[in-house]
């Protein structure tokens, strides 16, 4: 009688741990997941940042290249007012 109690405690403890480890493994599973799928989202927003800010730097150096060609265009218009003004 006492074996058959103690079998039976041992095969129910045995269970419990079986259980147990099993809703372990699939925690372990999903947070694996839920980190893969963060990770690769970081990875995207990186990839989405650095796009946006070369296409921004892109844009200034066009910006400045206009301004540079607009100062000349300005510059090049004065000497000709001053050269005309000079001639007459």
């Amino acid at each position: 009688m006492k074996k058959t109690i103690a079998l039976s405690l041992v095969l129910a403890a045995s269970m419990s741990l079986a259980a147990c480890s099993k809703k372990a493994d699939d925690a372990a599973a999903n947070a694996a997941d839920t980190m893969a799928a963060e990770a690769v989202e970081g990875a995207e927003n990186a990839a989405d940042a650095a796009t946006d800010a070369a296409a921004n730097a892109t844009d200034a150096a066009a910006n400045a290249t206009d301004a540079a060609g607009n100062a000349v265009d300005a510059a090049a218009d004065a000497a000709a007012t001053a050269a005309d003004a000079a001639t007459k």
